[in-house]
């Protein structure tokens, strides 16, 4: 049960408990690769979704303001990977280089796609479309080939990585 006194606030002017809400609503992490000319490149995004079962539609929504958005904003291609629990230092060397995920054990996919070895899943994609939303942009991807395995997530809450647990 929630003992604490909700807070009210107009979100267009207080980004700060904007940001604090929106960290309530646990996430999984995910990280996304594509093929660039300079070689594969990953990013952590926690804006991961599924859309449609038929077609097989997902979506992730990357940061105009990352530095990285250029290679995945218009990406042909790219996989999402569901990061396990115990990948959490793949996740913080990605985070600290969009090249580390040539130092991750990875495969490349039929289609020459990096593919993350122990990932819990991994849905490789075509890009269906884009929207603008804000200062990130909305990216589909019909799904060609996917792969899942057993195992606990890591999870996002709050500002800080976990793994779930049962009760």
């Amino acid at each position: 049960m929630n003992t604490q006194t909700p807070v009210t606030f107009d979100p267009g002017t207080d980004s700060s408990n904007f940001r604090a809400a929106l960290g309530t609503f646990v996430t999984g992490v995910t990280v996304v690769t594509t093929d660039t000319p300079e070689g594969p490149v990953a990013i952590v995004a926690n804006s991961f979704a599924s859309v449609s079962l038929n077609p097989p539609l997902v979506l992730w929504s990357p940061a105009k303001s990352s530095r990285r958005f250029e290679h995945f904003a218009g990406a042909r291609r790219f996989a999402v990977h569901v990061l396990a629990a115990d990948q959490r230092d793949i996740c913080r060397a990605i985070i600290e280089s969009k090249t580390a995920i040539a130092k991750v054990p990875t495969h490349l996919s039929h289609c020459g796609m990096p593919i993350i070895e122990g990932a819990l899943a991994t849905f490789e994609c075509n890009l269906e479309a884009t929207h603008d939303a804000g200062d990130h942009v909305i990216v589909v991807g019909r799904v060609t080939k996917a792969h899942h395995g057993g195992g606990d997530p890591l999870v996002f809450h709050g500002g800080k990585y976990g793994a779930f647990q049962e009760q």
